[in-house]
């Protein structure tokens, strides 16, 4: 009887081992599967923050990203767009005064009667031009009763008849004025301090009113007396009358530069352009145009330094810049859409 319990003793106990080992095996399990989960989940956010990264990344690209247009030189010639390579020049101080035309002494002559009698004929209007020697007018003479001939003194215009035919002409009587215009003098008119810093050899632009033709001369004298009506100092200058529009009488404009000053880079002002509260050009490179923020310093009526944005030898928009402009600012609401 005691064999049976020994082997009954025996199962017994190795079934209690075995439950043992079945008790610790499932904790295991469940605290590997909880470490994969876990390990799972730290891949898939790091997945989704890299992904994050990557999109922001792509999105600082484009917040980055340079305004910029191409357009074919065909196209750019026929709108007018011109360029122009950045280098060294000079930046002018310059004076802006007001002037007056006024014919040149000794380019005035009046045509006058030798002797007294009617006037038989008139050859010549207000306006005409006429040249040395040519007949103006023809005169009966009371003396011998014989009709002589009243010539041109000098080349030039008529700027006035004062004679009518049938009217009788006294001795010395003048039947027309003619001015020679193929030069004339500026007087301009310089007030208070400004008048120290100007003076013979000074540089100037003469601007025409009526159009904006310009004449560029220097001043050749300083007049000993002051204009009494402006109280002004007034400034001469010369200037060649080629197309015969300059007119004695004609208010004008004038920049009279008083000094230059070289710079490391210049610009024409018509290369900037405004973007917000910058200043822009657009640098060429082929058929691409690059909107560029720059520096600016000193400037004249024409040009302007640049301080930084820009090296010697790059090639900037100098005319039509704000075709340009127009046409980044199209391609980038285009964009934004």
């Amino acid at each position: 009887m005691r064999r049976p319990v020994l082997i009954l003793s025996a199962l017994a106990y190795a079934l209690l081992l075995a439950g043992c080992g079945d008790k610790s095996t499932p904790a295991e399990n469940k605290g590997g599967a909880e470490a994969s989960e876990h390990a799972e989940g730290e891949e898939h956010a790091e997945g989704e923050a890299g992904h994050a990264e990557g999109e922001g990344e792509e999105g600082g690209g484009h917040a980055d990203e340079v305004p910029s247009t191409t357009m074919p030189a065909q196209r750019a010639a026929a709108n007018g767009v011109r360029s122009e390579r950045v280098g060294q020049g000079t930046i002018a101080d310059q004076h802006e005064v007001q002037g007056l035309l006024t014919p040149v002494e000794g380019s005035i002559a009046k045509v006058q009667a030798r002797f007294p009698g009617p006037i038989r004929s008139l050859r010549a209007n207000v306006g005409d031009t006429v040249r040395a020697g040519q007949p103006l007018a023809t005169i009966e003479s009371n003396l011998s009763l014989t009709t002589y001939t009243v010539s041109a003194p000098i080349s030039g215009v008529v700027l006035a008849r004062d004679a009518s035919v049938g009217a009788v002409a006294t001795e010395g009587f003048a039947l027309y004025e003619i001015a020679n215009l193929g030069d004339l003098w500026v007087d301009l008119h310089v007030f208070g301090r400004d008048a120290q810093h100007i003076g013979p050899g000074n540089a100037v632009v003469i601007t025409r009113m009526s159009d904006g033709e310009t004449a560029e001369t220097r001043i050749e004298r300083i007049l000993p007396s002051t204009a009494t009506a402006s109280q002004s100092t007034v400034a001469r200058a010369r200037i060649r009358n080629s197309d015969g529009m300059w007119r004695p009488g004609s208010a004008v404009r004038a920049r009279i530069t008083v000094d230059e000053q070289a710079t490391a880079m210049t610009i024409p002002l018509t290369a900037v352009q405004k973007a917000g509260e910058e200043d822009v050009v657009y640098v060429v490179a082929g058929e691409k145009y690059t909107q560029r923020v720059v520096r600016l310093g000193k400037r004249d009526a024409r040009r302007v330094e640049v301080l930084s944005g820009l090296k010697p030898g790059e090639v900037v928009v100098t005319e039509q810049s704000f075709l340009i402009k127009a046409d980044i600012e199209k391609s980038t609401a285009e964009h934004d859409h």
